[in-house]
Formats: structure tokens, sequence, C-alpha cells
């Protein structure tokens, strides 16, 4: 059902295969996907029960299109980018810029992201890509990743005899699975329309 070997990611399909245009062109996608994220994170789309930004639809394209190395380099460039004090996150700049932004509530979400990329991206070049079903179990189990590490920071930080869960999973559930179907969606759509 899926392939044991390493395909290349679907952006591998019209990037050159060796020399400096390659580099060239690996580095302005990177550039181009930390945008997207920035600009994810500071769309706001009305649902329920809480309103929700676009970066877990961002994060899982970049993933499964990019493939796990262009994929984890893009995440970091963006984590850079927050680190240097630039506004791309979505608590930014009302809640705070830089380093005392990354390590407050969000910061185990945005070291989920790292993982999650990295996972994700591994298992779309796996073969993982050639579904909606197989792409959206891979990208289910990337969101795992991301709250599971943002839970535990967040427990960490704010002490786990505060109802955590409720903070910072139960109300972003139902937007991360129509956010991970509308990605997964995304990515085969556009694989199939690569292969035409």
């Amino acid at each position: 059902m899926f392939a044991l070997t390493a395909p290349r990611p679907l952006i591998g399909g019209i990037i050159p295969d060796e020399g400096a245009a390659r580099w060239a062109a690996n580095a302005a996608l990177v550039f181009a996907g930390s945008l997207v994220l920035w600009a994810s994170a500071k769309i706001q789309v009305p649902f329920y029960p809480v309103p929700m930004t676009l970066q877990t639809l961002a994060i899982m394209v970049i993933a499964a299109s990019f493939g796990m190395r262009l994929g984890v380099a893009t995440v970091l460039l963006y984590l850079a980018e927050g680190a240097f004090g630039l506004p791309v996150f979505a608590g930014t700049p009302e809640k705070g810029i830089g380093l005392a932004y990354m390590i407050g509530p969000t910061g185990g979400y945005l070291a989920g992201y790292v993982l999650a990329v990295a996972l994700v991206g591994w298992l779309a070049e796996r073969g993982f890509d050639r579904n909606m079903f197989g792409l959206f179990g891979a990208m289910l189990v990337g969101d795992a990743v991301i709250f599971a590490l943002g839970i535990f920071w967040l427990g960490t930080l704010m002490g786990w005899d505060k109802p955590i869960l409720d903070w910072g999973l139960y109300p972003f559930i139902l937007g991360d699975l129509t956010k991970i179907a509308l990605a997964a969606s995304i990515v085969v759509a556009g694989r199939r329309a690569m292969r035409r």
C-alpha cells in the first residue's frame, strides 16, 4: 500500500535536481514557507468553540509537500525569525516577542512543530501522501505530537493542578481535525495535478 523507499516529496517535482539552481530554489522555498507560517499565525477564522488560526494547516501542508528536510528547515527559519524578535507568532507582539514569548505557554507547541514536520514529512516521503486516508493519518499523528509537547510544557509551566487540557487541548480538537482534513486534501490534490 505504501512505498518502502523514499520517493521525492511533492515539491521535488518542480525544483532542479542539482547545482546552484537547486540550492537557490530550496532557499526560496524555505523563505516563502516561513512567510506562509507567519501569515497563517495571524489569520483568525471564526470557529467553534474558539477562533482558529491557520497555522496547523500550513504546518501540515509544508511538511507533506516539502518533505522532512526542507520542511524542518522551513520551521526552524520561522522559529529563528521569532527568536530574533519578529512578530511572527499568533500572540505577537501583543503578548511579547522573541525568546521571552517562545518560552511562555505556547513554547511546547512551537517545539512540537519541528517534530511534527519531521514526522509528517518523513511519512509523506514514504508514500503516505499518495492517498487521503494515509496522509490524514500521518498528519493526525503529527498533530498529536504538537499537542503532547504543548500540553507537557503548559503543565510544567503553569502547574499540573490547573485545567491544562481545558486550556491547551479540548477547545482545539475540532478545529485541528478540520485543518488536517483540508491540508491532506490540498496535498493529495496537488500530487494528482502534478501527475497530469
